[in-house]
């Protein structure tokens, strides 16, 4: 008898795969990454040899084709290393290329998308403005036809892997307001009139290379405009629902470490005679976290295969980042608290995952925003 409905033999080939990566790659080194602020950039093409950074893209262009379980994997098996900046950086390419994979030009695609999926090269996607990230639709960096492209002016902002990537993909406003007038460019990194700034002392995700970029009279060839002008905002509905796909897995992935991190713990410390998993009350609240990731993880498989199986799926999906942000704060808080003291230490995985839980609540569309999509889906 299978043990799951949604994973086979190929799953968990690739799972164990992934896993091996990332005890061996990355989780000796997480301390020191985070600390610094960064990561070796070698360590997207170690990720490229293990199919990594492959997954769910097409193999006329470097990628290896699978259903959304494949990203559920990626996701939680990166989240085991305890370090969600290093998981975002590496993944900052599922962001920023699907919109070319569906929509580029041949030439487009096949420009890019090799070099990155090979970890030769870094993409970014480029939406959030100073003046706003959730509504899209007020967006004002502009694009202007200009000889064969189009020039840009602008800022953007909190862009993941915004100092090192090689190509960006950026939202762009080349027509009137709102959703219509939105467009997405890939811009080079080396373009003139492009300037980018890091951004440093953040809660969390330390390792992330997050950054300000500024065009200024930035000149795009016409080639890198990704499907049609005026068409961008349709193109990133699609990006934002797999996006929050792959955030809910992940914050489930951070969850899960964080329940094992605390179970370890409370077996080997002992209090006032015993060990802490003894005493009822660590009990209880190990298996009211377990209780929360248990229902949260059905939640993502069920909307992965509807979203699979092309059926609507807005209102869940919504419901399932919210339901997987707030599993990772309950847990994380949690363990902290089984931790104690101990939890309160730099270095410590549990720790690392508390600062980290609200970038997740806010990423991707914020809980607020989720249930008020929810709400529309839901027809209230």
């Amino acid at each position: 008898m299978p043990v799951s409905l949604f994973y086979d033999a190929s799953h968990e080939a690739f799972r164990e795969q992934l896993r091996r990566f990332v005890r061996k790659e990355i989780g000796p080194h997480v301390d020191t990454w985070d600390e610094a602020g960064n990561f070796p950039r070698e360590l997207y093409r170690k990720a490229s040899e293990v199919g990594l950074l492959q997954a769910n893209f097409p193999d006329e262009l470097g990628g290896v084709p699978g259903d959304r379980f494949y990203s559920i994997i990626v996701n939680q098996e990166l989240a085991q290393c305890g370090a969600g900046g290093i998981c975002a950086g590496l993944l900052s390419h599922t962001l920023a290329l699907p919109p070319i994979v569906r929509f580029g030009s041949d030439e487009l695609r096949k420009s890019i998308i090799p070099a990155v999926l090979s970890g030769d090269r870094i993409a970014a996607l480029a939406v959030t403005e100073p003046t706003g990230g959730s509504d899209v639709a007020r967006l004002k960096t502009t694009a202007r036809r200009k000889d064969e492209g189009f020039v840009l002016n602008g800022e953007k902002t909190f862009i993941t892997s915004g100092m090192r990537a090689d190509y960006i993909t950026v939202a762009v406003r080349t027509g009137g307001p709102g959703f219509a007038g939105i467009s997405l460019v890939v811009v080079d990194a080396d373009s003139q009139g492009l300037s980018r700034v890091p951004i440093d002392r953040k809660m969390g995700w330390w390792a992330s290379d997050t950054a300000t970029l500024y065009f200024q009279d930035c000149y795009v060839p016409a080639g890198r405009l990704i499907g049609e002008e005026n068409s961008g905002a349709k193109y990133l509905l699609t990006t934002f629902n797999e996006e929050r796909l792959g955030l809910a897995a992940s914050a489930i992935g951070f969850s899960q470490l964080a329940y094992d991190e605390a179970l370890a713990y409370a077996r080997a410390r002992e209090a006032f005679g015993k060990r802490l998993v003894q005493h009822q009350v660590i009990r209880h609240k190990l298996v009211d976290m377990k209780q929360r990731i248990v229902a949260a993880q059905a939640l993502l498989e069920i909307v992965a295969w509807r979203m699979d199986h092309d059926i609507e799926s807005i209102a869940e999906l919504c419901l399932l980042k919210n339901q997987a942000s707030q599993t990772m704060a309950f847990c994380a808080s949690e363990a902290v608290q089984i931790f104690g003291g101990a939890g309160f230490l730099r270095g410590s995985k549990v720790e690392r995952i508390y600062r980290e839980v609200k970038v997740n609540a806010i990423g991707g569309g914020t809980e607020e925003i989720m249930k008020e999509l929810a709400s529309r889906q839901l027809g209230f």
